[in-house]
């Protein structure tokens, strides 16, 4: 498995690409697929400096995916000498992340396929990068729980995103499986319905039938009373347990709240400490607490500033939210500025070159 670290590229075969579809313009715009054809036909081998940029503040991601279409795509890829920051890096809107110098025709109908490898997990990576810093500012961790809000063949862009972001847990084994980790998970509400809505008798067959080394956290909203069903189930599975997930729907109020208004709804601060509290006064101070739906940077932030006692929040589709667009510009051909008006070349001292 691979295992990502800053400043180290993933290999080209890591991402498993479908090389020939691209290579033949199968996923680029035909305008491109086009202009390949007719330099080609007319013999145009000029040398392009591509420039690809970023046009918002984020934390870049993709980029090795980007290379590895360079490599494995590209007509003649020995013949391209390429810059790029790091997956992780912050950049600033109008920063410059890659260039790509070298002979145009062999890589002209890559330009699609490259900005959107770099797009859409620029766009995770920061959505991501958001609410860890939220989280982190209380010295709680972020589950990454999107996987079900999109299509599953993103599954594992989306993962490595999160995790060079800092998220410290996926959902499937696709999202982990970059750098070979498995994914998380609860005792969910499907196994607890299958057991006539008994969320003990269904952490009980989890923890009889599950190897040791998973870890046992519990749903216990299903029946809308989380700090009775995790005193229950905590007695049940002791110190086996390792933790209780709340996952109160926005429009529902938990039995255990009495205030009033908007904020008492869905996971509420109020559920987590009367939870907390329950926990702690009946010997399961060793319980941790997750809590998860409809979590967004915002609402984090204000369970910090409030001292809410949780050990870590599932994000889910709060982080698709986000959107970064990347632009490539042909800046200079044959060693003359060849921009179009309004571009122009943008050096960059942080690049680093691509063996």
């Amino acid at each position: 498995m691979a295992q990502w670290q800053y400043g180290k590229r993933l290999e080209p075969a890591v991402f498993d690409m479908p090389v020939d579809k691209i290579k033949r313009g199968w996923y680029s715009d035909k305008y491109f697929v086009r202009t390949k054809e007719i330099l080609e036909k007319d013999n145009n081998h000029s040398e392009g400096l591509m420039q690809i940029f970023c046009r918002a503040d984020a934390v870049v991601c993709g980029l090795d995916e980007a290379i590895a279409v360079l490599r494995l795509c590209a007509d003649r890829p020995e013949g391209l000498k390429i810059m790029a920051l790091y997956d992780g890096d912050e950049v600033k809107a109008g920063e410059t992340v890659m260039t790509v110098k070298g002979d145009y025709s062999t890589f002209v109908h890559l330009e699609t396929v490259y900005l959107g490898v770099i797009a859409r997990p620029t766009a995770v990576a920061t959505a991501v990068r958001k609410v860890v810093r939220a989280a982190g500012a209380g010295g709680k961790k972020v589950l990454f729980f999107p996987a079900r809000f999109d299509h599953y063949r993103v599954q594992t862009t989306d993962g490595y995103a999160a995790f060079i972001s800092g998220a410290l847990g996926v959902s499937t084994d696709a999202q982990g499986s970059w750098w070979g980790e498995e994914g998380l998970g609860t005792v969910p509400h499907g196994l607890i319905a299958a057991y006539n809505g008994d969320t003990v008798k269904a952490a009980l067959a989890f923890d009889r039938y599950m190897p040791e080394d998973i870890q046992r956290v519990v749903l216990v909203d299903f029946d809308n009373d989380c700090v009775g069903t995790s005193l229950k189930v905590a007695e049940a599975l002791g110190r086996r347990l390792w933790g209780v997930r709340f996952d109160t729907a926005g429009d529902v109020k938990d039995k255990s709240v009495t205030s009033a208004g908007e904020k008492s709804y869905g996971v509420c601060p109020e559920l987590v400490f009367k939870a907390r509290e329950a926990l702690d006064r009946n010997g399961f101070d060793y319980v941790r607490i997750i809590i998860s739906s409809g979590f967004t940077e915002e609402k984090i932030h204000r369970f910090i500033e409030l001292d809410v006692p949780f050990d870590a929040v599932g994000v889910g589709s709060a982080l698709f939210r986000e959107k970064v667009d990347f632009t490539a510009d042909i800046v200079r051909v044959n060693g003359r500025s060849g921009a179009k008006t309004g571009r122009g070349y943008k050096p960059n001292p942080r690049l680093n070159p691509v063996e």
